[in-house]
Protein backbone atom coordinates (compact mmCIF):
# COMPACT_ATOMS: atom_id res chain seq x y z
CA UNK A 1 0.00 0.00 0.00
CA UNK A 2 1.29 3.17 -0.78
CA UNK A 3 0.38 6.70 -0.48
CA UNK A 4 1.84 10.76 -1.23
CA UNK A 5 0.36 13.83 0.20
CA UNK A 6 0.51 17.37 -1.21
CA UNK A 7 -1.19 20.69 -0.61
CA UNK A 8 -3.19 21.71 -2.80
CA UNK A 9 -3.82 24.98 -1.98
CA UNK A 10 -3.97 27.26 1.37
CA UNK A 11 -7.38 25.18 2.36
CA UNK A 12 -7.32 21.26 0.97
CA UNK A 13 -4.21 18.80 0.93
CA UNK A 14 -4.96 16.15 -1.10
CA UNK A 15 -3.32 12.25 0.04
CA UNK A 16 -3.68 10.00 -2.87
CA UNK A 17 -3.65 6.40 -1.69
CA UNK A 18 -2.86 4.03 -4.69
CA UNK A 19 -2.88 -0.29 -3.91
CA UNK A 20 -5.88 -1.14 -2.61
CA UNK A 21 -6.26 -4.23 -5.58
CA UNK A 22 -8.07 -6.61 -3.67
CA UNK A 23 -11.38 -7.13 -2.17
CA UNK A 24 -10.79 -6.77 1.96
CA UNK A 25 -7.05 -4.60 1.25
CA UNK A 26 -7.20 -1.25 3.86
CA UNK A 27 -5.56 1.82 4.63
CA UNK A 28 -5.86 3.40 7.73
CA UNK A 29 -5.42 6.87 8.56
CA UNK A 30 -5.38 8.59 12.10
CA UNK A 31 -7.26 11.31 13.05
CA UNK A 32 -5.87 13.27 16.60
CA UNK A 33 -6.31 16.48 18.00
CA UNK A 34 -5.83 18.57 21.41
CA UNK A 35 -2.76 16.90 22.32
CA UNK A 36 -1.99 19.39 24.53
CA UNK A 37 1.75 17.73 24.31
CA UNK A 38 3.64 20.74 26.16
CA UNK A 39 1.18 20.64 29.52
CA UNK A 40 2.31 18.18 32.17
CA UNK A 41 -0.80 16.52 32.00
CA UNK A 42 -0.59 15.34 28.57
CA UNK A 43 -0.84 11.27 28.53
CA UNK A 44 2.18 11.39 25.93
CA UNK A 45 2.53 7.70 26.93
CA UNK A 46 -0.53 6.94 25.28
CA UNK A 47 0.24 9.46 22.48
CA UNK A 48 3.58 7.88 21.85
CA UNK A 49 1.30 4.45 21.69
CA UNK A 50 -1.17 5.51 19.24
CA UNK A 51 1.40 7.68 16.97
CA UNK A 52 3.91 4.54 16.92
CA UNK A 53 0.50 2.14 15.46
CA UNK A 54 0.26 4.78 13.15
CA UNK A 55 3.56 4.66 11.88
CA UNK A 56 3.16 0.60 12.12
CA UNK A 57 -0.03 0.92 9.76
CA UNK A 58 1.65 3.41 7.42
CA UNK A 59 -1.17 5.60 8.12
CA UNK A 60 -1.23 8.97 7.74
CA UNK A 61 -0.96 11.27 10.54
CA UNK A 62 -3.74 14.23 10.45
CA UNK A 63 -3.93 17.13 13.37
CA UNK A 64 -6.86 18.87 14.31
CA UNK A 65 -5.11 21.79 16.43
CA UNK A 66 -4.34 22.31 19.96
CA UNK A 67 -1.17 20.33 19.45
CA UNK A 68 0.34 22.89 22.11
CA UNK A 69 -1.16 23.96 25.12
CA UNK A 70 1.02 27.35 25.53
CA UNK A 71 -0.51 28.56 28.92
CA UNK A 72 2.83 29.88 30.40
CA UNK A 73 3.75 32.65 28.79
CA UNK A 74 4.83 35.66 30.60
CA UNK A 75 1.61 37.74 29.15
CA UNK A 76 -0.82 34.80 29.95
CA UNK A 77 -3.81 35.50 32.29
CA UNK A 78 -3.91 31.45 32.70
CA UNK A 79 0.00 31.34 33.48
CA UNK A 80 1.07 29.34 36.30
CA UNK A 81 4.36 27.55 37.29
CA UNK A 82 3.62 24.57 38.76
CA UNK A 83 1.84 23.90 35.42
CA UNK A 84 5.11 24.24 33.26
CA UNK A 85 7.79 21.16 32.31
CA UNK A 86 11.52 21.63 33.28
CA UNK A 87 12.91 22.09 29.93
CA UNK A 88 10.14 24.34 28.95
CA UNK A 89 10.80 27.14 32.69
CA UNK A 90 12.92 29.32 30.58
CA UNK A 91 13.98 32.81 29.17
CA UNK A 92 13.05 31.32 25.78
CA UNK A 93 9.89 29.86 26.39
CA UNK A 94 7.79 29.65 23.02
CA UNK A 95 11.12 28.59 21.21
CA UNK A 96 11.85 25.39 24.04
CA UNK A 97 8.52 24.08 23.21
CA UNK A 98 8.94 24.43 19.04
CA UNK A 99 12.65 22.82 19.79
CA UNK A 100 11.68 20.31 22.32
CA UNK A 101 8.27 19.52 20.34
CA UNK A 102 10.27 18.96 17.00
CA UNK A 103 12.21 16.67 18.94
CA UNK A 104 9.40 14.20 20.76
CA UNK A 105 7.75 14.01 17.33
CA UNK A 106 10.53 13.55 14.36
CA UNK A 107 9.81 9.34 15.39
CA UNK A 108 6.20 9.58 13.66
CA UNK A 109 7.73 12.62 11.30
CA UNK A 110 7.31 10.54 7.58
CA UNK A 111 3.47 9.76 8.48
CA UNK A 112 2.40 13.50 9.88
CA UNK A 113 0.97 15.11 7.30
CA UNK A 114 -0.85 18.03 8.64
CA UNK A 115 -1.34 19.42 11.32
CA UNK A 116 -4.19 22.58 12.02
CA UNK A 117 -4.84 25.33 14.40
CA UNK A 118 -6.63 25.32 17.44
CA UNK A 119 -7.74 27.96 19.62
CA UNK A 120 -4.37 27.66 21.85
CA UNK A 121 -2.57 28.47 19.30
CA UNK A 122 -4.11 31.24 18.29
CA UNK A 123 -4.31 32.55 21.47
CA UNK A 124 -0.50 32.50 21.04
CA UNK A 125 -0.94 34.06 17.87
CA UNK A 126 -3.06 37.15 19.26
CA UNK A 127 -0.66 37.89 22.36
CA UNK A 128 3.08 36.96 21.27
CA UNK A 129 2.87 37.51 17.41
CA UNK A 130 4.81 34.42 16.06
CA UNK A 131 2.88 30.80 14.69
CA UNK A 132 3.20 27.96 16.84
CA UNK A 133 2.03 25.57 14.20
CA UNK A 134 4.05 27.00 11.55
CA UNK A 135 7.24 26.69 13.38
CA UNK A 136 6.68 23.36 14.45
CA UNK A 137 5.98 22.45 11.10
CA UNK A 138 8.67 24.37 9.48
CA UNK A 139 11.44 22.89 11.74
CA UNK A 140 9.78 19.12 11.20
CA UNK A 141 10.23 19.47 7.46
CA UNK A 142 14.02 20.94 7.62
CA UNK A 143 14.81 18.76 10.44
CA UNK A 144 13.09 15.24 10.38
CA UNK A 145 11.87 15.07 6.96
CA UNK A 146 8.66 15.25 7.40
CA UNK A 147 5.84 16.17 4.51
CA UNK A 148 3.80 17.74 7.50
CA UNK A 149 2.03 21.29 6.26
CA UNK A 150 0.47 23.84 8.62
CA UNK A 151 -3.25 24.40 7.85
CA UNK A 152 -5.91 26.62 9.12
CA UNK A 153 -8.11 26.47 11.79
CA UNK A 154 -10.57 24.77 9.22
CA UNK A 155 -9.15 22.85 6.28
CA UNK A 156 -10.11 19.97 3.57
CA UNK A 157 -8.30 16.80 3.15
CA UNK A 158 -9.33 15.29 -0.16
CA UNK A 159 -8.72 11.36 0.11
CA UNK A 160 -8.19 9.97 -3.63
CA UNK A 161 -8.51 6.17 -3.83
CA UNK A 162 -6.82 4.86 -7.07
CA UNK A 163 -7.30 1.37 -8.52
CA UNK A 164 -6.37 0.58 -12.00
CA UNK A 165 -8.30 3.38 -13.42
CA UNK A 166 -10.97 4.26 -11.41
CA UNK A 167 -10.62 7.25 -9.08
CA UNK A 168 -12.93 7.58 -6.06
CA UNK A 169 -12.55 10.88 -3.60
CA UNK A 170 -13.63 10.89 -0.58
CA UNK A 171 -13.83 14.79 1.38
CA UNK A 172 -13.17 15.73 5.11
CA UNK A 173 -13.62 18.67 6.94
CA UNK A 174 -11.08 19.23 9.70
CA UNK A 175 -12.58 22.18 12.16
CA UNK A 176 -10.77 22.86 15.57
CA UNK A 177 -14.31 22.98 17.12
CA UNK A 178 -15.48 26.38 18.98
CA UNK A 179 -17.76 26.75 22.12
CA UNK A 180 -17.67 24.36 25.22
CA UNK A 181 -19.41 21.73 24.06
CA UNK A 182 -22.19 21.05 27.06
CA UNK A 183 -22.38 19.21 29.66
CA UNK A 184 -25.66 17.28 28.14
CA UNK A 185 -24.59 17.54 24.41
CA UNK A 186 -21.44 16.78 24.45
CA UNK A 187 -21.39 19.24 21.02
CA UNK A 188 -23.36 16.91 19.63
CA UNK A 189 -26.06 19.68 18.29
CA UNK A 190 -23.43 21.27 16.40
CA UNK A 191 -23.97 18.11 13.91
CA UNK A 192 -26.87 19.36 12.24
CA UNK A 193 -25.77 23.22 12.09
CA UNK A 194 -22.43 22.01 10.51
CA UNK A 195 -24.20 19.73 7.82
CA UNK A 196 -26.19 22.96 6.58
CA UNK A 197 -22.92 24.88 5.37
CA UNK A 198 -20.92 21.48 4.76
CA UNK A 199 -22.92 19.62 2.26
CA UNK A 200 -19.92 18.84 0.23
CA UNK A 201 -17.93 17.07 3.54
CA UNK A 202 -17.98 13.03 3.61
CA UNK A 203 -16.87 13.18 7.04
CA UNK A 204 -16.74 16.30 9.15
CA UNK A 205 -14.02 15.86 12.16
CA UNK A 206 -13.80 18.33 14.99
CA UNK A 207 -12.12 18.72 18.63
CA UNK A 208 -12.09 21.19 21.44
CA UNK A 209 -14.13 19.81 23.64
CA UNK A 210 -12.47 16.88 24.80
CA UNK A 211 -15.50 14.31 23.94
CA UNK A 212 -15.52 11.67 21.71
CA UNK A 213 -18.60 10.34 19.64
CA UNK A 214 -19.29 9.83 15.88
CA UNK A 215 -22.82 11.08 14.64
CA UNK A 216 -24.20 9.82 11.02
CA UNK A 217 -26.56 12.06 8.92
CA UNK A 218 -28.24 9.93 5.94
CA UNK A 219 -29.05 12.24 3.49
CA UNK A 220 -31.28 12.01 0.43
CA UNK A 221 -29.18 13.02 -3.09
CA UNK A 222 -30.61 13.72 -6.68
CA UNK A 223 -28.62 13.74 -9.77
CA UNK A 224 -28.48 15.54 -13.23
CA UNK A 225 -30.44 11.86 -14.45
CA UNK A 226 -33.26 12.59 -11.83
CA UNK A 227 -31.43 9.07 -9.84
CA UNK A 228 -32.04 9.23 -5.95
CA UNK A 229 -29.80 7.70 -4.00
CA UNK A 230 -29.31 8.13 -0.66
CA UNK A 231 -25.44 8.28 1.18
CA UNK A 232 -24.05 9.46 4.71
CA UNK A 233 -22.17 12.81 5.95
CA UNK A 234 -20.30 11.23 9.49
CA UNK A 235 -19.18 13.70 12.23
CA UNK A 236 -16.76 12.53 13.85
CA UNK A 237 -15.24 14.34 17.79
CA UNK A 238 -11.75 14.03 18.79
CA UNK A 239 -10.81 13.78 21.70
CA UNK A 240 -7.40 14.80 23.99
CA UNK A 241 -4.61 13.35 25.48
CA UNK A 242 -4.23 15.90 28.60
CA UNK A 243 -5.74 14.02 31.67
CA UNK A 244 -7.14 16.97 33.43
CA UNK A 245 -9.42 15.50 36.04
CA UNK A 246 -7.32 12.95 37.57
CA UNK A 247 -8.80 11.71 41.57
CA UNK A 248 -11.26 14.47 40.61
CA UNK A 249 -9.37 16.49 44.28
CA UNK A 250 -8.54 19.65 42.55
CA UNK A 251 -7.64 21.90 39.66
CA UNK A 252 -9.22 24.51 37.27
CA UNK A 253 -11.17 21.94 35.40
CA UNK A 254 -12.39 20.25 39.00
CA UNK A 255 -13.75 22.98 40.28
CA UNK A 256 -16.03 24.39 36.96
CA UNK A 257 -17.54 21.15 37.49
CA UNK A 258 -16.40 19.65 34.77
CA UNK A 259 -16.27 15.38 34.24
CA UNK A 260 -13.71 13.17 33.15
CA UNK A 261 -12.65 13.47 29.59
CA UNK A 262 -12.20 10.57 27.17
CA UNK A 263 -8.23 10.15 26.03
CA UNK A 264 -7.55 9.48 22.50
CA UNK A 265 -8.15 9.62 18.91
CA UNK A 266 -9.85 7.87 15.94
CA UNK A 267 -8.76 5.76 12.97
CA UNK A 268 -10.33 6.07 9.75
CA UNK A 269 -10.37 2.86 8.12
CA UNK A 270 -10.21 3.14 4.40
CA UNK A 271 -11.29 -0.65 2.42
CA UNK A 272 -11.55 -1.79 -1.02
CA UNK A 273 -15.60 -3.30 -0.03
CA UNK A 274 -15.66 -5.21 -3.53
CA UNK A 275 -14.60 -4.93 -6.99
CA UNK A 276 -16.32 -1.62 -7.45
CA UNK A 277 -16.87 -0.18 -4.59
CA UNK A 278 -14.32 2.13 -1.77
CA UNK A 279 -15.48 2.18 1.88
CA UNK A 280 -14.71 3.62 5.21
CA UNK A 281 -15.58 3.04 8.85
CA UNK A 282 -14.01 5.44 12.19
CA UNK A 283 -12.80 3.91 14.74
CA UNK A 284 -12.48 5.16 18.33
CA UNK A 285 -8.91 4.37 19.78
CA UNK A 286 -10.38 5.48 23.28
CA UNK A 287 -8.70 4.41 26.44
CA UNK A 288 -10.85 2.65 28.46
CA UNK A 289 -9.17 2.93 32.07
CA UNK A 290 -9.95 3.20 35.51
CA UNK A 291 -8.12 5.66 37.54
CA UNK A 292 -7.42 4.15 41.06
CA UNK A 293 -7.18 6.32 43.86
CA UNK A 294 -5.73 5.63 47.70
Amino acid sequence: MSWKSERSNNGVLTITIDGLKRVGEEQWVFLKSDDHWDNPKCRRDLLKKHLTKAVDRNAPIIGGGDLFCAMQGKYDKRADKSSIRPEHNNGRYLDSLVDTAVEWYAPFASHMVCEGRGNHESAIRKRHETDLTDRFCAKMRTDAGSPVEAMGYGYWVRFQMKRNKQTKTFWLKVFHGSGGGGPVTKGVIQTNRRAVYLPDADIVMTGHVHEAWTVCLRRERVNKSNTISHDSQWHVCTPTYKEEYADGSHGWHVERGAPPKPLGGYWLRFSLVDHHTFGYELIPAVENHTVITQ
